[in-house]
């Protein structure tokens, strides 16, 4: 069952998010992870205190020779910080994998307020990268910024779900956590419709990472031959329970346990 997942992604210090979430989630349900690192952190459960790009050639480099060698059941990316950057990848996407399917994470902001996208970025990643996605996964922020919506709502959340797919993506998991509701609600929009999907909210600070988590947790799932549905279905389920059992390490906002053990069915 093991899938090979080309995670494009910049790297958490602290070992929360980023390429280290990334990393541990595909281990953890049973796949292979490769990297193309966009940018070096300085982080913690805080806030990102610094930042070391990547020059956009050698994030290309890194993901051609992957490809050339390794190759990919599925490419995964994450934190690509500067509109150069996006150029690039989405370049190698077009010209070295054009049949891989791609799960877009479209990082913006770190779980301590941090920029992680440069704001001149923004319609590039809307115009160059999104068209190229499998699956776009936004939370509530993110997607408001790729919408100019305001989304304040369950309703809200669906109408900026089809606006995403109307930017080019196959689908989009909207993520509904950063809206104040319980059950959590997140949405699945393919060209089929909306599908609602729901799961209780944990009180826990522990939640650094999550994006990350879910999205390379996806991506696994298609790497592995799942049909999308029951990717998403698996990745959530992944993400709740790393929730619950989270090691409660650092007095921010804490990593998950990306080590739990799941069923990788």
């Amino acid at each position: 069952m093991r899938g090979r997942v080309l995670i494009v992604a910049g790297s958490d210090s602290g070992g929360g998010a980023g390429i280290q979430a990334d990393i541990k989630t595909v281990t953890a349900l049973g796949g292979y992870a490769a990297t193309a690192i966009t940018a070096l952190t300085a982080q913690d459960t805080h806030t990102v205190h610094g930042v070391a790009e990547v020059t956009p050639d050698f994030v290309a480099q890194q993901m051609e020779v992957v490809l050339a060698d390794i190759g990919a059941d599925c490419i995964k990316t994450g934190m690509l910080n500067n509109a150069d950057i996006v150029r690039r990848v989405a370049h190698v996407l077009a010209a070295s994998a054009p049949n891989i399917p791609v799960v877009i994470d479209p990082v913006m902001v770190a779980k301590g307020g941090a920029r992680l996208l440069q704001p001149d970025t923004v319609d590039v990643v809307r115009d160059v990268l999104i068209p190229l996605a499998k699956v776009l996964t936004p939370n509530v922020p993110e997607a408001e910024t790729l919408t100019g919506q305001t989304i304040e709502s369950e309703s809200d959340m669906e109408t900026a779900a089809i606006a995403l797919l109307a930017l080019g993506a196959n689908a989009v998991l909207l993520k509904g956590g950063h809206l104040d509701t319980d059950p959590v609600v997140d949405l699945l929009a393919t060209a089929d419709g909306v599908t609602r999907l729901t799961s209780p909210r944990i009180q826990s600070t522990n939640t650094h990472g999550t994006g990350c988590t879910l999205a390379s947790a996806v991506a696994t799932g298609i790497a592995q031959g799942m049909d999308l549905e029951s990717a998403v279905e698996r990745a959530r389920r992944y993400v709740h329970e790393a929730i619950k059992t989270a090691p409660g390490f650092g007095s921010g906002h804490g990593p998950l346990n990306h080590g739990h053990v799941i069923s990788r069915d």
